[in-house]
């Protein structure tokens, strides 16, 4: 049984989808950035971070590393790959991260923009395709659209100003039933042209124009990607509900705000949200009954700890210290299901290893704010509304 609810907290919409009474998904509907593209202006250059920092909106600046700059995103001279970046050149930037505390919103010139089946990446080369795919699928796609794909790109070379395009396809590929290979090479060359009209456009517009961005803020968006969410779990019909106050959402967000999570074996999480990472702690807690309750509490940690990081949105390094076993066995079956849940992760999630110390590391691409982050966010839009009153 699943149903997606539509809510507020604290006067700010939140879309949540649920699988078996419990909350499995979140997102909060708010204005972002993130994958916003500007025309913006060198500020100045830092030499020792490699960086520049550039000033893409009246009141914003975000630093772009030097590494890697794509020539079509210079805009106001010819660029080429031994040339340096100077105060006031005009760059074509995308958005990666918003700011954070002390942190400045990171830019990037490898703009992505995604399409149906496909995202296209500018600054980068060849045709890749979602770890989420089986490996077979990967290969069989990857092979049916290369010949079509690399003919489209050589054909329209002009409308990338001397860089490259790479395609990576994309999980839902995977749901076509028909002209498989029409559909993703239709799907890709939509995409690629969006592209190609950023670039056009980009050499005729004024500093801080918005030339691109994902409307993140509709509800409707946010009511699809919950029923994507769902299907990755095998569910394809879902309640939608208009929340009443009776699934207690509010309390329910303000649990994901706590240091200690309850397992149902008794045993507990500490879930601690650090600066450069997070660490995660397993403890027995009160699980004393029953054979065997290290292994039982750390296979039930296993499932609760990705539904946090997912829920939490905790991204980069995570730390998770299970409790300490010396069954290799069972070493070897925790990392395996770990592996295995980090697959199903919506953001590219990847266990890299156990540290001598027994300590397993996960790795999580940033796609967003973390859960705390935004709901810092909401406590300061609230706050604003009430000095305006």
């Amino acid at each position: 049984m699943a149903e997606i609810i539509i809510s507020e907290y604290k006067n700010t919409p939140v879309v949540t989808a649920f699988i078996d009474n419990k909350m499995e998904y979140i997102s909060f509907v708010r204005d972002s950035e993130i994958h916003n593209v500007y025309v913006g202006r060198v500020d100045h250059i830092v030499k020792n971070l490699d960086a520049a920092f550039v000033k893409y909106a009246e009141d914003k600046v975000g630093y772009l590393p030097l590494k890697n700059i794509t020539h079509a995103c210079v805009l106001n001279k010819e660029f080429h790959e031994e040339d340096k970046l100077h105060n006031g050149d005009t760059v074509l930037v995308q958005v990666e991260s918003e700011a954070v505390k002390t942190k400045r919103t990171k830019l990037t010139t490898n703009l992505s923009i995604p399409g149906k089946y496909a995202v296209i990446t500018l600054g980068k080369t060849g045709i890749g395709s979602s770890v989420k795919l089986p490996d077979k699928d990967r290969e069989r796609l990857t092979e049916l659209i290369k010949d079509g794909y690399n003919s489209f790109v050589d054909d329209n070379r002009d409308y990338l100003f001397g860089s490259d395009i790479g395609l990576i396809i994309r999980t839902e590929a995977s749901e076509i039933e028909n002209d498989i290979e029409k559909e993703l090479l239709n799907s890709a060359k939509e995409t690629a042209s969006i592209l190609f009209n950023i670039l056009k456009e980009a050499r005729t517009r004024t500093i801080y124009s918005l030339l691109y961005s994902v409307n993140n803020n509709d509800m409707e968006s946010h009511i699809s990607k919950a029923h994507a969410f769902l299907k990755s779990r095998g569910i394809s019909d879902a309640n939608i509900i208009e929340d009443s106050g009776i699934y207690g959402i509010t309390s329910k967000i303000e649990e994901l705000t706590r240091n200690k999570v309850w397992l149902k074996s008794g045993g507990f999480l500490i879930i601690e949200q650090l600066e450069s990472f997070n660490a995660i702690d397993v403890n027995t807690g009160k699980a004393i009954k029953g054979n065997d309750i290290t292994s039982k509490v750390n296979k039930e940690a296993a499932y609760e700890i990705m539904r946090q990081i997912r829920l939490r949105n905790l991204t980069g390094m995570i730390l998770i210290d299970f409790i300490n076993t010396t069954d290799e066995e069972q070493k070897s079956e925790l990392i395996a299901l770990m592996t295995k849940l980090c697959k199903k992760d919506p953001i590219h999630t990847a266990f890299i290893d156990i540290t001598g110390l027994g300590i397993m590391e996960l790795i999580r691409n940033k796609n967003d704010k973390s859960l705390k982050e935004i709901l810092k966010d909401v406590e300061k839009a609230v706050d604003n509304s009430k000095h305006q009153c």
